[in-house]
């Protein structure tokens, strides 16, 4: 049984995804260990209360500085020994420690079609915002991998969404999240727990299993 953490920062939507996923039996082979959070306020903690799983406040603001934060993040994700790390709207920089020690086990959600509207400063409403602005048609969003670079990780899988007249970014997002983002993530997790996807060359490929 694969062991899976997840980080969040707020209300936690892609997390019950996955949480309804697994009772759904849409992901198998996996045991969800854990939810960190960057905020003891967020409602992702709660959620993770009600389904009784272990729910833990990590926060910068705790500690004298960031190098002090980010080894103490570290340290509590070696205790729980995750085989998957699942970012699920995480607004935390990863440790370049982290993605060293968990290589190709680190997957996160983006709200938009990489390489459009992802790196620095694009995360949440901005996004949806920003798309918007440029006068998209189509947006949607992307699984993929972690590493030391901003949403420059391996791709998992994408899905499009498409832009209607009149959307607020808050409709968007909301479109996105319903059509897009609670379909890739579990679907991803299910993929990884059960060896149909690992990353050659830098690329993710799919295999039959």
């Amino acid at each position: 049984m694969l062991r899976a953490v997840v980080c969040v920062s707020g209300g936690g939507t892609n997390l019950q995804a996955i949480i309804d996923a697994l009772e759904a039996g849409q992901i198998t082979n996996v045991e969800l260990a854990a939810v960190i959070s960057n905020n003891k306020n967020a409602k992702a903690l709660e959620r993770a209360r009600n389904h009784g799983i272990m729910d833990i406040a990590l926060s910068p603001k705790d500690f004298e500085d960031r190098s002090a934060f980010n080894e103490a993040f570290v340290a509590k994700m070696d205790e729980l020994a995750p085989d998957l790390i699942v970012l699920a709207g995480f607004l935390v920089t990863i440790p370049p420690a982290m993605t060293e020690k968990y290589g190709n086990r680190i997957i996160n959600i983006h709200p938009s079609l990489i390489p459009s509207f992802c790196g620095v400063g694009y995360y949440g409403l901005k996004v949806h915002e920003k798309a918007l602005e440029r006068g998209v048609k189509v947006t949607g969003a992307t699984v993929h991998f972690v590493n030391d670079g901003m949403d420059e990780g391996p791709i998992i899988a994408q899905k499009a969404v498409m832009v209607e007249d009149g959307d607020t970014a808050e409709v968007l997002q909301r479109r996105v999240m319903e059509q897009a983002e609670w379909i890739l993530l579990p679907k991803a997790i299910d993929d990884f727990a059960n060896g149909r996807i690992k990353v050659v060359d830098g690329k993710v490929i799919y295999t039959d299993k």
